[in-house]
């Protein structure tokens, strides 16, 4: 498996193009699987993950060109067109799903146009638990039969029925399920607590130019009117990615630097950009983007992860990082997933005090940090690790850094144009 290795110290300056959205080029992509037609997909992030969908689309019955870059405003994103015509199957197995979660939002795309669809429970990042009961659920109070052995979520319905649906938790993934699945449905579907991520508003959007009627996307009520059929959108544009813009940002302040990350929205940023302020940092909302400055040692501050427009679970670890080195004392709570304080260890093996009870992580900051082999256990424990590499003093060597890929689109290259020593050693199995 490959490593990254990093020779800290340096503050970090200069422009960084933040690329678009994991998290709604995923759900985007499984929707191409609701109509007949061509849809042109542009800012797509080159990705694990995103490579993962690919396979699984071409596996279903898509034909996919890749249009080369996108040469947008600097972006080096890809353009996709999708064409989708009679779906050749309904499955989605185990080989092609195994590495990445996100493989679930096949389930109602595939249940609503095929009427059935078999789908490996996925994996991913070893976060916590994220069950997929809501989606299940969601899709039973739509009509459809679920049966789990095996590993496998078999759903099958003639045609899904509009229904109430409130969400116990604000799931993203399960709202984005359950409103694709009800694009096509009978009748009028009203999904509560939905969440309310930009990313599902940019699905909605998506939707909505292949023939969707859908209201309230971007709310916690989200009403979606059923249609017969959806087809081509046009060209479609995938939002920029925000928690990557948090984690360039974070970088200026950790390194002691100044950087500006273009192409982000800060209206996504709002809870982050308030947090790196009251630490110290001085923050610029620009036309095109945010830029960052370190003002001295930056303060301590808490932190408590919620769902949108709180402050987010995937800006955990960095902002972690963050305290380690900060003029004080900080609290982090940890409220969205069970598990995410894995990165506490490999942290404190570069001299981070932090004392983790529960779901709060209590940290002390230090004056320095030390580089050291440390291994990441998930995408954002990944990004936090690097950047305690680049404020470290001495060299950090981060093994398993695979995670990474699935999130961060050429992150060493970006690192080092910012003036980061960063190289990737790659091995071979």
């Amino acid at each position: 498996m490959d490593k990254i290795l990093i020779k800290g110290g340096r503050p970090l300056k200069g422009d960084v193009t933040v690329s678009g959205a994991k998290n709604a080029a995923l759900p985007i992509l499984a929707a191409t699987l609701l109509g007949m037609g061509t849809h042109r997909i542009a800012n797509i992030p080159k990705l694990m993950d995103v490579a993962t969908i690919k396979r699984l689309l071409i596996h279903l019955g898509a034909v996919i060109t890749e249009d080369g870059p996108d040469g947008w405003e600097g972006q080096s994103g890809l353009r996709w067109t999708v064409r989708m015509s009679e779906l050749a199957r309904c499955d989605a197995p185990y080989e092609l799903v195994k590495t990445m979660r996100a493989s679930v939002l096949v389930l109602g795309p595939l249940a609503a146009r095929f009427g059935e669809a078999r789908v490996s429970l996925p994996g991913g990042c070893a976060i916590g638990a994220r069950p997929i009961n809501l989606h299940l659920m969601g899709l039973e109070k739509m009509g459809a039969e679920i049966k789990i052995e095996h590993g496998v979520v078999t759903v099958k319905a003639k045609r899904l029925k509009g229904a109430r649906i409130y969400l116990d938790l604000a799931s993203v993934t399960g709202t984005e399920n359950l409103m694709m699945a009800a694009t096509l449905a009978d009748g009028v579907t009203v999904i509560e607590n939905a969440a309310r991520e930009p990313e599902v508003a940019d699905l909605a959007q998506f939707l909505i130019r292949c023939g969707a009627q859908i209201s309230g996307a971007g709310t916690d009520v989200i009403t979606v009117d059923g249609v017969e059929s959806l087809n081509g959108s046009g060209t479609h544009r995938i939002m920029p990615d925000r928690i990557e813009a948090g984690t360039y940002l974070t970088a200026a302040a950790i390194t002691g630097g100044e950087i500006f990350v273009r192409g982000c929205n800060p209206r996504h940023l709002d809870a982050v950009l308030l947090k790196l302020r009251e630490i110290g940092v001085e923050i610029r909302e620009e036309s095109d983007g945010v830029r960052a400055t370190a003002k001295g040692r930056i303060g301590a501050v808490d932190i408590k992860t919620l769902p949108y427009p709180g402050f987010p679970t995937d800006m955990q670890a960095q902002i972690m990082a963050l305290m380690a080195l900060s003029d004080g004392l900080s609290v982090i709570t940890e409220t969205v997933f069970e598990n995410r304080f894995t990165h506490v260890a490999e942290l404190k093996r570069m001299g981070a005090d932090i004392h983790v009870e529960g779901r709060n992580a209590i940290i002390k900051g230090v004056r320095r940090l030390s580089g050291a082999p440390v291994m990441a256990s998930d995408l954002r424990a990944s990004a936090c690790l690097v950047l305690a590499g680049l404020a470290a003093e001495g060299e950090t060597e981060i093994s398993r850094v695979y995670h990474l890929d699935r999130g961060y689109e050429g992150i060493e290259q970006k690192f080092s144009n910012l003036g980061g020593e960063i190289t990737r050693i790659r091995q071979t199995p």
